[in-house]
């Protein structure tokens, strides 16, 4: 298209110059011989299949751009393919991090419970544990009141009974008593 608009523009604007004079058909006719130049120039073109070369490297560039085109699309419809997995596969893990985000809460709750749970018991096996310290502390100290008065009563009466008890009887209780221990160690 491009190639026959330039052959009528240049056949176009040498006809105006009409600057020869004369019969047309002489060689003395300058528009004669740029005529017949112009003429041998195309007919040269045409004798070297130019103008076959010139449409086969245009069809070959538009062959090239049209596969580079198909390339390109096929690239095109690869990344949407490559982006639309992607995204799947980021809702996914993003599903997967919302649920490892719930259990991990849940967990926590659940240790949470579980901690006061074992503070609980804790508290109460302490609490336990004092007040048995406390009791056998009690029942220590009630012991030892006992013995310091069975020790004191014991002594009080050894005194009592050493005035007034005279050797007789206290050789007949003391014979009194071996013959006890006697009767109950046998």
């Amino acid at each position: 298209m491009r190639n026959t608009l330039a052959l009528i523009l240049t056949v176009g604007a040498a006809s105006p110059a009409l600057a020869a004079s004369g019969p047309f058909f002489s060689l003395g006719n300058t528009d004669f011989v740029v005529t017949l130049g112009f003429l041998v120039f195309i007919a040269v073109l045409f004798y070297f299949k130019v103008p076959g070369m010139i449409g086969g490297a245009l069809d070959n560039r538009a062959e090239g751009i049209k596969s580079e085109l198909d390339e390109a699309r096929a690239l095109h419809e690869e990344a949407r393919t490559l982006l639309a997995s992607y995204e799947r596969k980021q809702r996914e893990v993003q599903t997967q991090a919302d649920a490892i985000v719930a259990a991990a809460k849940d967990d926590a709750a659940l240790a949470a419970e579980q901690a006061k749970a074992d503070l609980e018991n804790s508290i109460a096996r302490r609490l336990a544990a004092a007040q048995d310290q406390i009791a056998s502390a009690e029942a220590s100290a009630v012991k030892e009141v006992r013995d310091q008065a069975i020790t004191v009563a014991v002594s009080a009466a050894n005194v009592v009974l050493a005035k007034q008890m005279t050797a007789a009887q206290a050789n007949k209780l003391i014979d009194a008593s071996i013959a006890d221990v006697g009767e109950k160690l046998h």
